[in-house]
């Protein structure tokens, strides 16, 4: 794969992530062993999509930030979290769907945040219902795991994908996603794209986190956290339909 430069070469042009394609399916949603906000299992249909095979970078974000203008996420300079190939960490919700608008104006393709019944069906990478995207093995028995995410996040790509090909995708930081956050929201779901709740007053987030002592999430895990919040662990990747 190729990643983007450092942000100090970077120009305001836009450039697209590598994609991955994710095949319409049927999976099980949810865990019986997760936490309430997991259950009940219900068997989703997700049409076909696209989904970046990295978290959005720090060298992405600096050519958004040189075209708009916009203001610097607040770890920005500290050099636990600025290597141009780690994920770009502290963004807000609106900040992080404020970049799917403007790459999806660059390329002209229709950019944005992933539900999170496409982030599940990908982040299984076909393995279903098993824990991880791995399979069940614990966490700990991930490589290096000991000695990764001691200050901030890795940069993205250096371990192995999925079986989609996707990076880090229960790990690393949160992830941000489209839908508004009800942890009863399984119960009245469609069974076919559901998007999310009503507005609420969190969003919905996916992944696990540097910051946690267990750092990967299970596939099946829901986080949130108002929109407006720009915590050191969370970040995004994008999905084009």
């Amino acid at each position: 794969m190729t990643l983007s430069p450092a942000p100090a070469e970077t120009s305001t042009l836009a450039v697209e992530p590598s994609l991955v394609q994710i095949r319409a399916a049927w999976f099980l949603m949810g865990s019986t062993a997760g936490q309430g906000s997991e259950r009940t299992v219900h068997r989703v249909w997700v049409d076909a999509f696209l989904l970046a095979a990295t978290q959005v970078t720090n060298a992405e974000y600096a050519r958004f930030l040189g075209a708009t203008g916009a203001t610097e996420p607040p770890f920005w300079s500290d050099p636990n979290f600025n290597h141009p190939h780690q994920p770009v960490a502290a963004v807000s919700w609106f900040e992080a769907a404020q970049y799917c608008e403007w790459l999806a104006e660059k390329a002209r393709r229709a950019y944005r945040l992933p539900t999170e019944a496409e982030w599940e069906l990908a982040a299984r990478g076909g393995l279903e219902q098993r824990n991880f995207p791995w399979g069940d093995a614990p966490p700990q028995s991930l490589p290096d795991y000991a000695t990764r995410w001691q200050t901030g996040p890795e940069p993205v790509a250096r371990y192995a994908p999925n079986q989609f090909g996707l990076y880090d995708i229960c790990d690393n930081v949160h992830e941000w996603c489209s839908d508004w956050y009800d942890p009863n929201y399984y119960s009245v779901s469609p069974e076919s794209n559901p998007r999310g709740p009503e507005a609420t007053k969190r969003k919905s987030s996916r992944g696990g986190s540097w910051r946690h002592h267990i750092k990967a999430s299970r596939c099946s895990a829901r986080s949130s956290i108002p929109p407006d919040f720009q915590y050191s662990d969370y970040g995004f990747r994008v999905a084009c339909d």
